[in-house]
């Protein structure tokens, strides 16, 4: 599966399930620890979840597992680390305090218009 295969499941997973404000960045020419950021929030814990938890099964079915995941028993902020692709799936206040976009900012913003829902 190319990259930007596992970015288009991992991002109609997101979508699928009523993610606010998907966005992926391209962060491999600025760091090493990965070359993809897909970021998203959900509007409860309970939503924030269920996001991680469809991209995980989406991903699954393609036959690939994250190599990490962390922040499930929060449900605050869970990473699911697929090496070249780190997704974060916040809860919204969590994602507006750490504001990964600003942090990131000189990361090239990837257009995923054609893979999401009009809301």
């Amino acid at each position: 599966m190319t990259q930007q295969e596992k970015i288009e499941t991992i991002v109609k997973a997101l979508d699928l399930k009523k993610a606010d404000d998907i966005q992926v960045l391209k962060i491999k020419d600025l760091t090493i620890i990965s070359d993809y950021f897909v970021i998203a929030n959900g509007n409860s814990s309970t939503q924030t979840r269920a996001l991680a938890e469809e991209v995980e099964f989406k991903m699954k079915e393609q036959g690939i597992m994250p190599d990490r995941t962390e922040g499930y028993q929060g449900s605050n902020w869970i990473i699911l680390d697929y090496d070249d692709i780190i997704v974060h799936v916040f809860y919204k206040e969590t994602r507006n305090y750490y504001n990964l976009e600003r942090l990131w900012s000189d990361a090239e913003k990837i257009d995923i218009s054609d893979l999401v829902t009009e809301n």
